[in-house]
């Protein structure tokens, strides 16, 4: 289950006797995706994502850099519209990591209209994801870094994966969600990042689910793994939810050939080991930062690698509230069916941490939801 902002939810919503119970009666669920309209905002939805992930080489000098640009739609009690925006840039070479992100509440209902126009604003700049059905235009600079921003435009390398063969993912007995996937989108335009403009071309990988506010226990975790490989041109997504308290975990993905055959991994069909650690110098926790993904059925035994160690976001939210998950830009290295074979993949990792002070956070949520004097009864 896929992304950083169900840590988020978990953090504010989620803990013994909360009074803030999030809905999920407006959600709309069918046997199979229905393109494009599951491209545009699920009105009311409880939770749902447009999330790009992704490497860009610099086209005259070859330097690598990362990617994340993501905005979240959710709806916690069916009346009020919420967004969430994070957007991370990843530079290996000089071993930086930057991001920024903004939540709101909106004066008004999404609405549900293609192509996509989504934008938020934060102090002077404006924050904008428009396009559909693979085409995007992702154009954003950090408020909170000087001299970071991206212009980009995406095409499909690949048609769209529907993950399960259907765009829904059951999460075991816990959530049933939208999710597909264009893996391996073209993108072009420019970067900047530490004051300078670059000319840069690369791949993103893009997620879209919704129907996601189905996991609310704190003792849930989640790690999720995007990898493109160079050759063969083939694509997989794997992940792991887990309960702390259990011990109990359940995993799955996709494989996306080069003939773009899609083939769902259940628990049984990959083995994910976790190599190394990191101990966040920020918030002290402990994260995974080198990896192992077998996956016999395929042929692929991978290793996964940090390209930068500290890629840990941390996010402050209401009433002093923080949230921190590891969502970074990584190197795959391994052999399929022997032969050497490398690649791109973008991880994800969160909560690491007991969601402390949720009632405190939910409350406060609570308090914003409650109608002003203008809009109260007899008014």
């Amino acid at each position: 289950m896929k992304h950083s902002i169900l840590a988020f939810l978990i953090l504010l919503l989620t803990t013994a006797g909360c009074a803030l119970k999030p809905t999920n009666k407006y959600d709309v669920v069918s046997d199979r995706a229905q393109l494009p309209q599951e491209e545009a905002v699920h009105k009311q939805n409880s939770l749902e994502w447009w999330y790009f992930t992704g490497h860009l080489r610099d086209k005259e000098t070859g330097e690598t850099f990362g990617v994340e640009y993501v905005f979240f739609h959710f709806n916690l009690t069916g009346k009020k519209d919420w967004q969430m925006v994070n957007f991370a840039l990843t530079d290996p070479k000089a071993q930086r990591f930057r991001y920024d992100y903004k939540v709101e509440q909106l004066p008004s209902l999404l609405p549900a209209t293609l192509p996509l126009s989504l934008t938020t604003q934060k102090r002077a700049e404006q924050w904008t994801l428009t396009g559909q059905e693979g085409r995007y235009h992702l154009q954003a600079r950090m408020a909170l870094h000087a001299g970071e921003a991206i212009n980009l435009t995406t095409t499909p390398a690949k048609p769209v994966l529907l993950h399960s063969g259907t765009g829904y993912e059951q999460y075991g007995p816990t959530a049933r969600a939208g999710y597909y996937s264009y893996p391996r989108l073209a993108a072009n335009g420019t970067l900047e990042i530490g004051g300078k403009t670059r000319q840069v071309e690369g791949e993103l990988w893009y997620d879209r689910q919704w129907n996601c506010n189905s996991v609310t226990t704190k003792d849930l975790g989640w790690d999720w793994f995007s990898i493109q490989l160079d050759e063969p041109r083939e694509e997989l997504m794997a992940y792991q939810l887990y309960n702390k308290a259990t011990g109990q975990s359940i995993g799955g993905g996709s494989h996306y050939s080069n003939q773009a055959q899609n083939k769902h991994l259940n628990q049984d069909d990959f083995q994910l080991e976790t190599l190394a650690y990191w101990t966040s110098p920020h918030s002290k926790l402990q994260y995974p930062s080198k990896w192992r993904l077998r996956v016999p059925s395929q042929g692929y035994d991978l290793t996964i690698t940090p390209l930068v160690a500290d890629q840990e976001l941390t996010l402050k939210l209401f009433a002093g509230i923080k949230m921190h998950y590891w969502e970074g830009m990584c190197r795959v290295e391994g052999t399929h069916n022997g032969q050497p074979v490398k690649g791109n993949s973008y991880v994800e990792i969160t909560n690491r941490r007991e969601a402390k002070k949720a009632r405190q956070a939910a409350e406060v949520v609570k308090a914003k939801e409650q109608p002003t004097p203008s809009e109260s009864p007899g008014r």
